[in-house]
């Protein structure tokens, strides 16, 4: 009874969870009012104070620069890494952009992408083989979700001149996890040279226990929207100690460089925040800090893991004990995304819609066309309940 009333109690910091079961997470998380507030109260503040204010009591920029330091600190704290690794983005298309165009490609260079990646990310690629007459290679990772070894089936695709490896850590459409750390052992082992890891992360920051240091991957790149319910248009890109002088920038603003005497611009920041062009909503950077410190209130990141786990085995064994569906995974899945199909149905979307007028929120993806509904560590049982008796 206890821990009910205080999941209840819980949830009710979220606004988007007061009227409906919200099954979407790997979408867009809700925004917790504590980081709304966190978002007014520093809007309040920088207009009160003055935008470019720099008396001693109101130090406008100075204020910003520590929201600034201590958002890649809190954002460093979750993934196991030191806030100078930290580069602070809008979003994982922008993260993976950096590291795309920052990379010195030349002519005959291989790419080498699973077949589960994301369109905005497979868009960029193709616009640099175009301009940099690259080569690009795909490797089947869907069908390894139940039988098979990616590890292996990515070593098959690895040539002499594969310069970059693109992966996600989780699949958006089958929730598999990949063996990250064997990837990148493997990768890094090639010859004659290294070939590089770059990680998309959108649905693995926020869900996975992370330590990006030991994983030893060179680039990762993370929203704050989605797992970690911060706000949309705020996330990052980390990149390795390793990796820093082989990545350039391609986008170049004042907070990309330090300054002489004179204020010309000098030399590049000397850690992440190279790659950070000029003004941003930092409003944003307040609120995803407290939706951070909210997560982390109510548990490690290995404990709420944990509890993620224990939920999406829930929901698997009660999608599992409806006749006319077929889960995709013939295991428990390892992460919060559980997908599923009903071979019988017409249409995903209409289905969709139609339960979202029931006030019951997931997700239809493609490759494989299915539908996905996602589970976070306070996800209430009855709204599992509740979505396996509307799909019945």
């Amino acid at each position: 009874m206890l821990e009910s009333v205080t999941l209840k109690a819980y949830r009710q910091q979220f606004l988007g969870l007061t009227n409906k079961a919200y099954f979407n997470y790997g979408g867009q998380g809700p925004l917790p009012l504590p980081s709304l507030d966190a978002i007014y109260q520093c809007y309040q503040k920088i207009h009160d104070d003055g935008p470019f204010s720099r008396r001693i009591n109101n130090d406008t920029s100075g204020f910003l620069t520590e929201l600034s330091d201590a958002t890649r600190a809190s954002i460093a704290s979750e993934l196991g890494v030191t806030p100078e690794t930290i580069t602070l983005t809008e979003n994982v298309t922008v993260g993976c952009n950096i590291v795309l165009w920052g990379l010195d490609w030349q002519p005959g260079d291989r790419i080498l992408i699973s077949d589960a990646e994301h369109p905005g990310v497979i868009a960029t690629i193709k616009e640099l083989i175009r301009r940099f007459h690259l080569e690009l290679d795909i490797c089947p990772i869907v069908e390894t979700l139940n039988q098979g070894d990616p590890v292996a089936v990515i070593a098959q695709f690895l040539q002499p001149n594969t310069r970059l490896l693109l992966v996600s850590h989780i699949l958006r459409n089958t929730g598999q996890v990949l063996p990250l750390a064997e990837i990148v052992k493997l990768c890094h082992r090639q010859q004659p040279e290294p070939v590089r890891v770059l990680v998309d992360a959108a649905q693995s920051v926020g869900l996975l226990p992370l330590n990006l240091a030991e994983l030893e991957v060179d680039f990762y790149a993370f929203t704050g929207h989605k797992w970690w319910c911060g706000p949309e248009g705020l996330g990052g890109l980390y990149v390795s100690p390793e990796s820093l002088a082989k990545l350039s920038p391609t986008f170049i603003g004042w907070r990309s460089i330090l300054y002489d005497k004179q204020g010309d611009p000098g030399e590049w920041q000397p850690n992440g925040q190279r790659y950070e062009v000029a003004t941003s909503a930092y409003p944003l950077y307040a609120g995803l800090q407290r939706s951070i410190a909210l997560h982390q209130e109510w548990g490690t990141s290995q404990e709420r893991y944990q509890k993620i786990c224990e939920l999406s085995l829930y929901l698997w064994q009660r999608l599992s004990e409806l006749s006319q569906v077929l889960c995709l995974q013939n295991q428990p899945p390892e992460s919060g995304l559980v997908s599923f199909k009903i071979p019988n149905l017409i249409s995903y979307k209409d289905l969709v819609y139609g339960l979202e007028d029931r006030r019951l929120f997931l997700r239809k993806v493609t490759n494989p066309d299915c539908l996905r509904a996602c589970v976070h560590y306070f996800t209430d049982l009855e709204e599992i309940d509740q979505l396996i008796e509307n799909l019945a």
